[in-house]
């Protein structure tokens, strides 16, 4: 059983998304492999400051270009949609319900904008 100070602590790496940042930051250091990671990192902590300060998308790993291999990934019989259960697998860190869920099907236009 969790300790008080343990629940606030979880609680708090929830709150201010922690444990997300932490993974973003790691996953670009080993994606572009910087001759100086600690430089890399405060650029890419200044950009992010940057992008939430001016309310624009920040950088991001995944272009279209992902994107769409993504999508085939999860649509091997290049039909073109989707299921729900899918998509959620393929993009779950978003909450709202895409456009299409409530036919199972949701097209790659809208993976692809969801994501």
């Amino acid at each position: 059983m969790a300790t008080p100070r343990a629940k606030e602590a979880a609680k708090y790496l929830e709150k201010h998304k922690i444990v997300e940042l932490m993974n973003n930051l790691t996953s670009n250091v080993l994606f572009y492999r910087p001759e100086d990671p600690k430089e890399f990192l405060i650029g890419f902590l200044d950009q992010l400051k940057e992008s939430r300060d001016n309310r624009v998308d920040g950088p991001c790993l995944f272009n279209e270009s992902n994107l769409d291999s993504v999508f085939g990934l999860i649509d091997p019989t290049n039909e073109g949609y989707v299921t729900y259960a899918q998509y959620k697998e393929g993009v779950s860190h978003i909450d709202e319900c895409p456009e299409g869920a409530d036919h199972d099907r949701i097209s790659r236009e809208t993976f692809t904008e969801e994501a």
